[in-house]
């Protein structure tokens, strides 16, 4: 526990009380987020719906579940009544069902569109053009009423899996380049969090400006 302790404060001290630390807890007991909760953490970010679910049920209400991996249209309404964020949110269609769920539950949900900046093609995400597109769906939508239930919070986005720091730099800088033209271009103004940085590579991106950081493996050890 100690060591745990040690990983939790050297990582909050390393990137500042400006930006947000989300604790990837995937797969980890509900013991662990229980320890870390324990410390004062609040912010988790889980990849499965139903793990997901399991550890919202058994654990603080006052928890912020970020759902951080990618969300299937048909089960936005099992973490609809308790999500705090989701981050990976690539189409109009899944925009929509968000909206209708949160309605359902009276919540407003945030959201982050994410933005495909990596080589790998295995990672989901919008093109810039894409990104483009999408921002002048919603505010069309949203200038004549629509999406009342859902509030574009910012942007996310994953760094190709490589050596090659200077890559990373560059995929990171895109994408806080992207983040900027959005808070500009987009109709609501809510646009302020930028996800970006994971264990391997959270301080490039703390670097290139991101203010949200999603960490698992340097906080609860290997998995």
């Amino acid at each position: 526990m100690s060591l745990f302790k040690d990983n939790y404060e050297n990582i909050l001290a390393s990137i500042g009380k400006e930006r947000v630390l989300v604790a990837v807890s995937k797969t980890k007991p509900v013991s662990d987020i229980q320890a870390l909760y324990d410390l004062g953490h609040r912010d988790f970010g889980e990849n499965y719906v139903q793990e997901l679910t399991d550890k919202q049920q058994q654990l603080p209400d006052d928890i912020r579940w970020h759902f951080i991996g990618h969300l299937q249209s048909n089960k936005v309404k099992y973490i609809a009544p308790f999500v705090h964020l989701i981050h990976g949110v690539d189409s109009l269609k899944l925009l929509h069902e968000i909206d209708k769920q949160a309605a359902k539950n009276q919540r407003i949900i945030s959201c982050l569109l994410q933005v495909h900046i990596a080589t790998e093609e295995t990672k989901f995400g919008l093109s810039e053009v894409e990104l483009n597109e999408l921002i002048n769906q919603v505010n069309l939508q949203k200038s004549t009423g629509g999406l009342p239930s859902v509030v574009i919070a910012g942007l996310m986005g994953m760094a190709s899996f490589t050596e090659d720091r200077e890559k990373i730099h560059q995929e990171f800088r895109h994408l806080k380049s992207m983040f900027d033209k959005a808070k500009i271009n987009f109709v609501d103004k809510s646009i302020s969090i930028l996800s970006m940085g994971m264990s391997a590579d959270y301080q490039v991106a703390i670097e290139e400006g991101s203010n949200m950081v999603r960490i698992g493996s340097l906080i609860f050890g290997a998995r």
